[in-house]
């Protein structure tokens, strides 16, 4: 028995049934509108012009829920006044469809008259429960006032109750007043259970919020591919770079002057990135993107230099002729390659290889690595530690421009990291 008590005693019921009673005072400006028909037709009986202005105002209730503008108002009110969690569907009904997607699906017939539907029983629910709960609460409040003269009663239309006079007028009141909160109860119920049916999103807006939801996982993946190349490039370069500079500084200053340099030149470019990326996350207008192409290799090279590793670049191919997707997109995998073989490699050089060929570009990235046990230490006696996706991750990337990536030994002493790029990736 006791369960049916927590509603009557919780916030969210009464609120509930604020938000019904704002359906009804919302309407309440149509009822003049739907009243001149009515009064038109003067001959008419009284019971079919009160029917005619009821089926105008009504008529008028559903075509105000037609609005695009009406659903999303509703939804969000519903949100806060019922505690229902109902997702804004987005806005695609007149937007073009994107250029490498579907167009989003039309809402069908039943779905435009969902809102609609939704406000004409909101309407009546808010009227009903307003009218009910108002009269029960008056009443509660009168009839101990009429106990003081020994005279209670309640009049309703042509029905009337004469509790008696005494504490019998007192249980009435108390009893009016627990049937008031249970109408607040009964509406409030009703609108929750009707909300995810009438306002939740339909088939189509779930579509386009799956959409939408992956669009932006897909974005976040692309930015933390950016941040794993480029900012962990930079942290690797730099945390040799210093290493170097701290070893020469006092027999070779010049040496640790230019690691110095080569600090500062990657730390300005890894910022560059990192602002975009965080300016991206926080939904902000970020500046323009870092745009790294194959044109920047050169200068990527010469700072791997400055950390004191030996770099032998084969260049077959003019790198400012490789533009647009095709460009960043080899640029980054061979950052990622350089990356690995500075934290993975056993020293000696590091060949890096960049050849056009008719059907897109070949790049390599060779490294020493040691031989048996060895082969595998060297990130652990430098001190860099391992995350493992860094490879994964160039396989991905290679995978979407339709590609092909190979990475493994090349010989006893040696991994290669080897990639070609369709031409048809610059699109």
């Amino acid at each position: 028995m006791t369960r049916g008590f927590p509603p009557l005693l919780r916030g969210s019921t009464y609120s509930g049934a604020l938000f019904a009673a704002l359906g009804a005072m919302a309407s309440a400006p149509l009822l003049p509108l739907a009243a001149l028909p009515a009064l038109a037709w003067r001959s008419g009986p009284y019971g079919a012009r009160a029917a005619l202005a009821l089926l105008v105002w009504a008529a008028l209730v559903a075509a105000t829920g037609l609005a695009p503008v009406t659903r999303r108002v509703l939804i969000g009110s519903a949100r806060r006044l019922l505690g229902v969690p109902l997702p804004q569907a987005p806005v695609r009904e007149h937007a073009s469809a994107p250029a490498d997607g579907p167009a989003p699906a039309a809402p069908s017939g039943a779905d435009r008259w969902r809102t609609p539907l939704w406000l004409l029983l909101h309407v009546a629910l808010g009227w009903a429960g307003t009218l009910t709960g108002l009269v029960l609460l008056l009443t509660g409040l009168a009839l101990p006032e009429h106990w003081l003269d020994d005279r209670p009663e309640i009049v309703l239309f042509e029905w009337t109750l004469r509790p008696g006079g005494g504490w019998r007028s007192w249980v009435a009141a108390l009893g009016c007043l627990l049937l008031a909160a249970l109408v607040c109860v009964a509406v409030t119920g009703a609108s929750r259970w009707l909300a995810p049916r009438l306002l939740g999103p339909s088939a189509a807006e779930r579509l386009a919020l799956a959409a939408d939801r992956e669009q932006r996982l897909a974005e976040r993946n692309r930015l933390a591919h950016e941040l794993h190349d480029s900012i962990g490039h930079t942290l690797t370069a730099t945390t040799i770079q210093a290493a170097v500079a701290g070893e020469v500084l006092a027999a070779d200053p010049e040496a640790a002057r230019a690691a110095l340099r080569g600090i500062e030149e990657s730390a300005r470019a890894a910022l560059e990135d990192l602002d975009y990326v965080l300016g991206v996350l926080r939904a902000e207008k970020a500046g323009t993107a870092p745009a790294r192409t194959l044109a920047d290799l050169p200068e990527l090279i010469d700072r791997l230099r400055h950390t004191g590793a030996v770099v032998e670049a084969d260049l077959t191919c003019d790198l400012a002729q490789v533009r647009g997707t095709l460009s960043r997109a080899a640029y980054r995998i061979l950052q990622e390659g350089l990356t690995n073989a500075l934290r993975h490699g056993a020293g000696g050089p590091v060949r890096v290889g960049v050849a056009a060929t008719r059907d897109g570009l070949e790049l390599s990235v060779v490294n020493r690595t040691g031989r048996g046990k060895d082969a595998g230490t060297a990130a652990d006696r430098r001190g860099f530690p391992t995350s493992g996706h860094g490879l994964p991750g160039l396989a991905e990337r290679v995978r979407l421009l339709h590609g092909e990536f190979r990475s493994g030994p090349d010989g006893p002493e040696h991994w290669r990291l080897a990639v070609r790029l369709p031409a048809r990736a610059a699109a």
